[in-house]
């Protein structure tokens, strides 16, 4: 566990282990619950589908491609629920594959299945 008080700016990053330089890292959701089995339930998105939803989400530079950097407030779920639990979904992707979800950015849309 990481201790920290409410509005607190909580940094993190992400890091991909890997000897293959060609590869990127983008981080598609990230969501907050109070209980660390059930992300559907009671959940805060931080960021969901790569759109951001927290307003304190800033991420940061990284001069490199398998890294991913950002930060928001700490808070928690009103005085019953103290604790937090983060679910971050990351994507890897080939660099300079411009149709991979690592450069479609935010994806407001859902798909849909083509019917004849």
């Amino acid at each position: 566990p990481y201790y920290v008080d409410i509005n607190q700016n909580l940094f993190l990053e992400a890091y991909l282990h890997s000897s293959d330089p060609d590869l990127v890292l983008f981080l598609d959701s990230c969501v907050a619950s109070p209980t660390p089995h059930n992300f559907t339930a009671v959940t805060y998105d931080i960021i969901r589908k790569g759109c951001v939803r927290d307003s304190t989400y800033t991420r940061y530079y990284s001069p490199y491609r398998h890294t991913v950097r950002f930060k928001f407030n700490a808070f928690q779920f009103l005085r019953y629920h103290p604790l937090v639990y983060l679910r971050c979904e990351l994507v890897v992707c080939r660099a300079y594959d411009y149709s991979s979800r690592c450069y479609q950015g935010c994806s407001r849309r859902s798909r849909r299945e083509a019917s004849s």
